[in-house]
């Protein structure tokens, strides 16, 4: 579902880079950053733990993470855009293509039934739709800011910061292993994450660097 959701945004980025050649290599930059980020996240947060798992090879090849592929996708996208020297703000375009491929990837989880939450109460917590319940809410907000001109190149930032702090927080309801001190892998990736992002946000608002998308 996910690769759907990924070739969505493909399209959508290619028809509107046609005004220059070098952005849809830029998405490709973004695209290898996000799937190795995505790797290395879920081998650093958990895959070491399965070193004696009778199928740790099979866990190793197919576990990945969110988690990884925002910030992996974010050192691809300024890698090759600082060896093309392509200055202009991208990160707006960007913002927009990130929730529908993984509200998409979550479907998946849920026709997986993997990613649990833990068990409460009333059941096990609904950590899925949770997630794709954040997702909607942050495609709705990234439209209405860019409708408005509001937080213009700073979409990005905007969202690696909102969901940093929301999978921090979440990952407590999640099912996952939790060996840093009761926090997982995730958790310490989530706000390495935004605090980055708090970084760049506070040096673009400052510097007022970069030109705007074309």
């Amino acid at each position: 579902m996910m690769l759907l959701g990924i070739v969505i945004g493909g399209v959508y980025w290619f028809r509107v880079s046609k005004t220059d050649g070098r952005l849809p290599l830029i998405y490709f930059g973004g695209l290898v950053g996000a799937f190795t980020g995505a790797k290395f996240a879920y081998l650093l947060a958990e895959g070491w733990l399965h070193v004696d798992h009778p199928l740790r090879w099979q866990l190793w090849l197919s576990g990945k993470s969110i988690m990884g592929a925002l910030p992996g996708g974010w050192a691809g996208v300024e890698i090759v855009k600082r060896a093309m020297e392509y200055r202009a703000v991208t990160g707006d375009r960007f913002a927009l293509l990130l929730p529908i491929p993984l509200i998409l990837g979550r479907i998946g989880c849920l026709s997986a039934g993997c990613c649990p939450g833990i068990v409460c109460p009333f059941g096990k917590w609904p950590a899925v739709p949770v997630e794709i319940g954040f997702q909607a809410a942050a495609l709705v907000a990234l439209l209405v800011m860019r409708a408005r001109h509001w937080q213009v190149g700073q979409h990005f930032h905007l969202y690696l910061i909102g969901y940093g702090f929301f999978r921090f927080g979440h990952e407590f309801l999640r099912n996952t292993p939790k060996p840093f001190a009761g926090l997982s892998g995730y958790q310490i990736l989530a706000l390495a994450t935004a605090a980055a992002a708090m970084i760049a946000h506070r040096r673009r608002a400052v510097s007022g660097t970069g030109t705007p998308e074309k």
